[in-house]
């Protein structure tokens, strides 16, 4: 069978998801189920065969649900540990829907996964999601020992949301002085920033699936607030006061995007109406623990290496950008991969046969080798 090609992907899926919300949309407005649980049942597809070269158990951290990966073969050392954070926008997403994921690295580079199942909303609200991961990451910190992995050989990675839960809950583990840090962070296709959602990525990108802008921002106020009061204002910056717009400008700017990435139809976005009450309804979203990228200079320098990466056609991309700057500005070393025929989700397609894209094996075999490094 013939690979798929990118816009083979962007026209059959937008077709496909387009239909696929409408349907769930209208289960949820007859009391029929969720909408988000037809998403969920979706995500989390069809279980993959038990391997047998794994041991693969669900445990409890401090309450916290975690599917553990393990290779079966011995090893005569404590291994390298990695903690998963899977994407999902807080809504879905599951470690049984990254569990192909996690097979493959934890076959592939001979480590230890542990893949957080995190409460989801809207039944359990933000910050619920980020509490849950700081809780289960200290607990595998603090007892890497029994699950055979160095405590000084741990590795925090997510993608999507869960690029966004990595670098959250580093910001809370700098601030715990008992517990040891982490080795190196990896963040896949991040959203990072809730200030400027009209970059030139989330310009050129705002019709191209998986993830489209105008879902993308619905979804992340109903994690943020239960509603989805506002989506399209706030796809025009109207929630932001000018006054912050200008504070953080230092670093959410066009200005900061390197020109390369200004084509495709991008245009310089002319601020519109401020609207106070969203302002008001939706201030979290200047909290660094929603939007990482406004975190203080004196905290990312403190930050490990950092494993990043960027597609070209994902609202998202422009996030990665800047935060691949603001690491390097403050002394942080970054691996930087940029796929240019990627798609905002592309990872999740490991393991699923000719579903797969090049890019699809190129990007994780990049991951794999950045551990390798640990």
């Amino acid at each position: 069978m013939p690979p798929y090609s990118v816009g083979d992907l962007h026209v059959d899926s937008y077709v496909k998801t387009t239909s696929f919300e409408d349907e769930a949309r209208i289960l949820d407005k007859l009391g029929i189920c969720h909408e988000f649980f037809i998403w969920r049942l979706l995500w989390n597809g069809i279980h993959p065969r038990k391997p047998s070269d794994l041991i693969v158990k669900e445990m409890l951290f401090d309450r916290v649900p975690v599917m553990v990966c393990c290779p079966k073969r011995a090893s005569p050392e404590n291994r390298r540990g990695l903690v998963w954070i899977h994407g999902g926008a807080g809504l879905f997403g599951s470690p049984r829907a990254h569990e192909r994921l996690c097979h493959f690295i934890a076959r592939q580079s001979d480590t230890v996964i542990a893949c957080i199942g995190y409460p989801l909303a809207p039944e359990h609200p933000y910050p619920a999601q980020q509490l849950s991961c700081y809780t289960a990451v200290s607990h595998f910190l603090k007892n890497a020992q029994d699950y055979g992995v160095d405590p000084k050989r741990i590795v925090l990675a997510g993608d999507s949301s869960g690029g966004t839960l990595v670098a959250s809950t580093a910001q809370q583990l700098l601030m715990t002085k008992d517990l040891p840090q982490p080795r190196a962070h990896i963040l896949i296709y991040p959203f990072l920033q809730g200030l400027d959602l009209n970059l030139p990525s989330y310009q050129q990108n705002q019709s191209i699936p998986l993830l489209v802008k105008k879902e993308a921002v619905r979804l992340a106020i109903v994690y943020l607030s239960g509603t989805d009061t506002g989506v399209n204002e706030i796809m025009a910056n109207a929630h932001v006061p000018q006054e912050l717009m200008a504070k953080y400008q230092k670093w959410i700017s066009a200005e900061h995007i390197p020109e390369e990435f200004k084509g495709r139809g991008y245009v310089p976005f002319v601020p519109g109406l401020f609207s106070e009450d969203l302002f008001q309804k939706y201030k979290t979203v200047f909290d660094p623990i929603f939007s990482p990228l406004l975190v203080e200079d004196a905290v990312i320098q403190q930050f490990p290496e950092t494993f990043l990466l960027t597609c070209e056609y994902d609202i998202f991309r422009d996030d990665g950008l800047l935060y691949k700057k603001r690491l390097e500005d403050n002394g942080v070393p970054v691996t930087w991969l940029h796929l240019k025929d990627g798609f905002h989700g592309i990872t999740s397609l490991i393991g699923m046969g000719s579903i797969q894209f090049p890019s699809t094996r190129k990007s994780m075999n990049s991951v794999i080798q950045f551990l390798e490094r640990f």
